[in-house]
């Protein structure tokens, strides 16, 4: 009977450091397994940090997430997560909710907070949405300011005979922008 952490976080500029010292608390961790700048949109069995923990675990071992949100952001998924667990005889703690998502109750309780979360989710999304158009119909800009000048980086690129990563460097900007340089370039020849 091993005790499983798993952390994620959805970006590169986010840490797990919080979710492990907040585990590392409460319980002594036999194996950790982790999912960074992974997304929670995406399905569990596609992450390579879940998928592996899902490999891992036995009857009897308990995963200890920090939140039920790590699992996952659709509810349909982090319940799939948790009965494929369930069914190996895995028990499934989150800290924050504070619940064993293996009781009947915590099944219950997991239910309606993933459902809650989603819909959250979808509230912001709706709000983000109505603010862009709101936002475009004022006739602001959006995005970020351009600061590449896509004739000086396709004619360098042209001049030098340079592959896209070369001219990425040389510029120090992305291989995509470099192509979408190009790209615009070409379309306005």
């Amino acid at each position: 009977m091993a005790s499983i952490a798993y952390v994620r976080v959805s970006t590169e500029e986010q840490s797990t450091g919080t979710q492990r010292v907040c585990i590392e608390e409460r319980h002594k961790v036999d194996r950790w397994f982790c999912d960074e700048a992974t997304s929670g949109a995406i399905k569990a069995k596609d992450r390579k940090g879940l998928s592996e923990l899902l490999g891992y675990v036995r009857e009897g071992d308990t995963v200890i997430v920090y939140a039920i949100d790590r699992l996952g952001r659709n509810t349909i998924d982090v319940l799939e997560t948790v009965e494929a667990l369930g069914s190996k005889g895995v028990a499934v703690l989150s800290l924050r909710e504070g619940f064993d998502m293996s009781t009947p109750m915590g099944k219950a309780m997991l239910t309606m907070l993933s459902a809650m979360a989603e819909l959250e989710r979808s509230n912001i999304k709706e709000r983000q949405m109505q603010g862009i158009k709101r936002a475009k119909a004022e006739g602001k800009a959006l995005g970020r300011e351009k600061i590449i000048n896509d004739s000086e980086v396709a004619l360098w690129r042209q001049e030098n005979s340079a592959s896209i990563k070369a001219t990425a460097m040389h510029f120090g900007i992305s291989s995509a922008s470099v192509k979408r340089a190009c790209q615009a370039i070409k379309q306005a020849s």
